[in-house]
């Protein structure tokens, strides 16, 4: 493995931690500045409700916005979420193009929440790298998610 290598896995690396603090924290703007201008981020494999997908940073940043806008209805019964994550396999396929596949727990106030894995295409923009494409599966999710219709209520008409 060369340097250029070490060095990518490790970029890689930071930007996945990025997103998965930037998320948990509501901090949107940095949220979507791991995306790539033409980004895409979507579910994969949840129930009809839950399915979303949000192509370029601008729209990923207006879903991520919505988190924070006030509502009659709250968007999620959680009071906090944290996701964990744990293998992460990246696989360089290019100078400057990479798929990763990551494994992901989420938790809120009961515990384990829901879980699942995120299938990324990661490409090199100048110096960073950057989310091209995120597909979120989900696995399994609690029968009292507090978080379940978190997405549903922040999802546009």
């Amino acid at each position: 493995m060369t340097l250029d290598e070490l060095s990518a896995r490790e970029a890689i690396r930071d930007t996945i931690a990025k997103y998965t603090t930037s998320g948990d924290r509501l901090k949107a703007q940095d949220l979507a500045a791991c995306f790539t201008e033409d980004g895409i981020i979507e579910s994969e494999g949840v129930p009809d409700a839950q399915r979303f997908r949000y192509e370029g940073r601008a729209a990923i940043l207006a879903w991520q916005n919505r988190w924070r806008e006030p509502s009659d209805v709250p968007i999620t019964k959680a009071s906090f979420a944290r996701h964990h994550l744990s293998t992460s396999k990246i696989d360089l396929i290019g100078a400057d193009a990479a798929q990763v596949r990551t494994y992901w727990a989420a938790w809120t106030d009961i515990g384990p929440d829901h879980a699942g894995y995120y299938l990324d295409l990661f490409r090199k923009v100048d110096e960073d790298w950057l989310i091209a494409h995120r597909r979120i599966r989900l696995d399994w999710e609690s029968p009292q998610s507090l978080f379940g219709g978190a997405v549903t209520n922040t999802n546009a008409g």
